[in-house]
């Protein structure tokens, strides 16, 4: 099977590529340390995927996406996730004009670029539905009318995981709408002292590094960005050994196993690894782009069974095992369009 050529320039991938490293560079004159995150913030803005972020109290995920929004001078609003929220706090609501004798509409905080949904956790059900419509459909519906997001729209949630009193489970259905969970800990020791150095001086103002027409113009270029069939089966092979771990040569996992990724982390795959190859200044993905993104993608679609629990079985231990188990494909450097599976041509033959 024939592959097109991509239709992107070498030369404008590696000033795309460029770009982006200076965002992330304005962002760290805040943020110290956490990489893979910024990293994963960076992807999800041009795959145009919603990101968790999970941590303890303390480690800069409300800093680092509030950062990031600053850098991209896009239009920013925080919710601040309460029990008591209610559907109207987040969308809207209709309000009636006695002097127009009319309802009129007072659109919600959701109608912003990006949306920090702060302890997204502590919401309930109510909340977890609308807001599944912002982040799936990327429009609100108040009363009879829908209403469109602005373009980008990209929803950044954090939650504690240390914490009951006052908190919810994610619906399976809200966790999957999430490209990514990224998780993160505690700073290394030279990291921690220079986040108390940075704390006792005031932050110099950030810079916008990346307007929303630059972003929106990343993000087509991310589409753009060729994919071999040998990477997309890669993908599709993680994903439904999430499923099957016998496909992987992993049959002793089964049973540890409720219900895994569906067909959307396959999807979510592609689109982040299209968009790191960006990133990393190239106009085709490679299967390393996959591998390297499969855990923040596979984690929170993996829903352990109860003899997993009993068992004290980790969740990042069967991720781990996956991806190691998946071999990983081939792909020629010469001609990143062709594979060298077994069976297929070999270019470099």
């Amino acid at each position: 099977m024939n592959e097109a050529k991509p239709t992107l320039e070498p030369q404008a991938v590696m000033d795309a590529a460029a770009k982006l490293r200076t965002l992330l560079l304005e962002v760290k004159r805040v943020i110290v340390g956490q990489d893979l995150m910024l990293e994963r913030m960076v992807v999800a803005l041009l795959a145009r995927g919603h990101i968790l972020i999970e941590g303890v109290p303390g480690l800069a995920k409300t800093l680092a996406i509030k950062t990031m929004s600053e850098a991209i001078g896009a239009s920013f609003k925080r919710i601040q996730f309460t029990p008591d929220l209610v559907p109207a706090d987040l969308i809207g609501t209709r309000i009636y004009n006695p002097k127009e004798a009319s309802f009129e509409v007072e659109l919600g905080p959701i109608f912003a670029n990006l949306i920090l949904a702060d302890e997204i956790n502590r919401a309930p059900a109510k909340i977890q539905s609308a807001l599944l419509e912002a982040m799936q459909e990327r429009q609100a519906t108040i009363g009879h009318q829908s209403y469109k997001l602005p373009d980008p729209f990209l929803v950044l949630a954090t939650q504690n995981p240390i914490e009951s009193e006052g908190t919810y489970f994610l619906p399976e259905a809200q966790v999957d709408r999430f490209m990514f969970k990224v998780l993160i800990d505690y700073p290394a020791f030279y990291e921690e002292m220079t986040v108390v150095d940075r704390v006792s001086t005031r932050f110099d103002k950030i810079s916008e590094a990346l307007s929303a027409d630059e972003l929106r113009a990343l993000q087509a270029m991310a589409d753009q960005v060729n994919v071999h069939q040998a990477v997309t089966e890669y993908a599709v092979r993680l994903t439904r050994a999430t499923r099957d771990p016998g496909e992987a040569k992993l049959p002793e996992l089964k049973k540890y196993i409720s219900f895994g990724g569906s067909p959307r982390a396959s999807v979510n795959l592609i689109l982040g690894a299209k968009a790191l190859a960006i990133v990393r200044g190239r106009e085709y993905a490679l299967p390393e782009d996959v591998r390297d993104l499969a855990p923040e993608v596979l984690r929170h679609r993996i829903i352990l069974s109860y003899e997993a629990l009993a068992d004290e079985v980790k969740l990042e231990d069967i991720v781990s095992k996956i991806i190691a188990a998946v071999p990983l494909p081939k792909v020629h450097l010469g001609d990143p369009y062709r594979d060298t599976r077994p069976g297929t041509e070999n270019p470099a033959a």
